[in-house]
């Protein structure tokens, strides 16, 4: 395979992950700020736009921080690479690149959810806003219901380590902002709004049933947190993430014949993974744990560049 295709299907599945999770967070904002009991208000915004790295781009917008000019910006401003909009584009600039090796269920998804912006200019109200989230969401569950269908070989598997990367990257950055910054200076840990946070970052990576099955002593922060980093039954886990880029990194190694540096970061990071406990994660720093793993992250992206020669 070329290198130039391989890296295409790779930010293919980096892109569609990317515009899937920042419809999650949209969501996952309105309810916290419109529908809780006890709205979080900008709070709650400002968070959205540290988790996307946009705090800084949406400033230097000089908008109000509220929900109708960040859910703008987050969905429809096509300014920046931290919006919806832009995400499916630059996901559909890749798979026109490689047309020929998508499946036609493939490229529908791709181009159901890119059309679903156009002629767009504003999110409307809030009902209108979840009813658009909920659309991406739908279409990018195609994407990888039909990526899942498509012949097992370096097109699918390129997709998937994409996918897989990036959503390490955005469990981790979920993490850590709720952690730091989302609950309102004054309330307490563990109180009404705290429970509101944490069931939402639930709901946001479809883990609600999820938690209920694996813990019996109710909402607790530090299960949450040990679901979404050591649960690998969890396929949004970061331990879930690290597997599947071992295995698809493995699955890439025996087609090509040789393993590389990416395989060799990937293994080691999944070792590590495998012997953290969650309650030493806490004990020792939960943001400096996070913020070292999205390094990590962004050093084995860098290494799968390399190792596969992507333009």
């Amino acid at each position: 395979m070329l290198s130039r295709t391989a890296s295409s299907l790779y930010w293919l599945g980096r892109y569609f992950e990317r515009a899937d999770f920042i419809a999650r967070l949209v969501e996952a904002t309105v309810r916290l700020d419109v529908l809780s009991s006890q709205p979080a208000g900008e709070a709650a915004w400002a968070s959205a736009l540290a988790v996307t790295e946009t705090d800084t781009a949406f400033a230097e917008t000089g908008d109000a921080l509220e929900q109708a000019e960040v859910v703008r910006f987050l969905t429809l401003d096509a300014g920046h690479p931290g919006s919806i909009v832009r995400c499916l584009d630059m996901a559909r600039n890749n798979a026109k690149a490689v047309r020929t090796a998508l499946t036609r269920e493939a490229w529908t998804t791709i181009n159901r959810a890119w059309l679903l912006f156009e002629n767009r200019a504003s999110p409307r109200g809030v009902t209108e806003t979840l009813n658009l989230v909920e659309a991406v969401k739908n279409e990018t569950r195609g994407f990888e219901g039909a990526v899942h269908r498509m012949l097992r070989n370096q097109t699918t598997w390129f997709i998937r380590l994409g996918q897989a990367v990036e959503r390490a990257d955005n469990t981790a950055r979920l993490l850590d902002v709720k952690y730091h910054i989302l609950l309102p200076e004054g309330q307490q840990v563990g109180g009404a709004i705290d429970r509101d946070q944490w069931t939402t970052i639930l709901q946001m990576v479809s883990a609600v049933t999820a938690y209920r099955w694996l813990y019996n002593d109710g909402l607790r922060p530090a299960d949450v947190i040990d679901l979404l980093i050591a649960r690998s039954e969890l396929p949004r886990s970061l331990a879930a993430s690290v597997e599947e880029t071992v295995d698809v990194l493995n699955l890439l190694a025996k087609r090509t014949g040789h393993h590389g540096e990416a395989d060799r970061m990937a293994r080691m990071r999944a070792a590590r993974l495998a012997k953290t406990r969650s309650g030493e994660v806490i004990a020792s720093g939960l943001h400096q744990y996070l913020q070292a793993f999205i390094q990590e992250n962004g050093l084995l992206h860098a290494a799968i560049g390399r190792q596969f020669k992507f333009l």
